[in-house]
């Protein structure tokens, strides 16, 4: 059985935990990048470079929990995929990324099930079956945005939708 799709990180657990949304595309970096990358799959975020997503990266703290967003050129591939934890805040760029800064985000986990762009489109609906924060989501509202803030009843639904998600170095039927 999968894990829960939103453990508790420290942060989470003392009530100072934020929510974002990371996007990439994924031929540029993919969940399985960030899966395979060194240190338990931790790898910088950067060459974010429009000012509003750049104050949400520095706005970030270690243990804030962010969506792994592949976006793409499909509606298909569109898709909320798995979640990254900060693992390091902000800092001024280094080798490559020196016209910039970054935060290193570690992968927590892959989505059993990719949460497409046109549920979260469809839970944002009218009917009185939308969820709560949806609407003002700045997925739907900002969609060019690269970096952005997630509310918290949004956070859940999406990660409630993903159906859990399997942790580095576990089958999915591990329990």
């Amino acid at each position: 059985m999968a894990k829960k799709a939103a453990p508790k990180s420290a942060a989470a657990a003392a009530g100072n935990c934020k929510y974002w949304l990371l996007k990439t595309e994924p031929g540029e970096w993919s969940w399985s990048d960030q899966a395979r990358a060194p240190g338990g799959g931790v790898a910088p975020w950067d060459g974010v470079r429009n000012r509003q997503a750049v104050n949400g990266l520095r706005a970030m703290r270690v243990g804030d929990r962010c969506l792994f967003y592949h976006s793409g050129a499909g509606a298909a591939s569109r898709r909320v995929v798995g979640v990254v934890e900060v693992a390091r805040e902000w800092y001024e760029g280094e080798g490559e990324a020196a016209s910039g800064g970054a935060v290193d985000v570690r992968a927590v986990g892959e989505f059993r099930r990719p949460v497409a762009l046109g549920e979260i489109k469809k839970a944002a609906g009218g009917g009185g079956g939308e969820v709560e924060g949806m609407r003002e989501f700045a997925l739907l509202r900002q969609p060019r945005l690269s970096v952005m803030p997630v509310p918290a009843k949004v956070w859940d639904w999406i990660c409630e939708m993903g159906g859990g998600f399997v942790q580095d170095g576990e089958d999915e039927d591990d329990s």
